[in-house]
């Protein structure tokens, strides 16, 4: 339903990294829904271990988009 971006704007460093700590309410990134920017923050205290989708790509209503390790 909206288009991901890894960054705030084209050149800006990415929110997280692979590998990256973050904690419940850090800002992951950005979802672009029918010319809206909604910041998606965590909900859980952990590692990012894979970020499944690509700057720019689509995204679907519950499509999982990092895979994040608990702390």
């Amino acid at each position: 339903v909206g288009t991901f971006y890894k960054s705030s704007a084209p050149g800006n460093p990415a929110f997280i990294a692979e590998g990256q700590t973050i904690s419940a309410g850090d800002t992951l990134c950005i979802i672009e829904a029918m010319k809206l920017m909604n910041e998606i923050e965590s909900e859980y205290n952990g590692e990012i271990v894979e970020c499944l989708i690509k700057d720019g790509d689509m995204v679907e209503y519950g499509q999982p988009l990092f895979k994040i390790k608990e702390a």
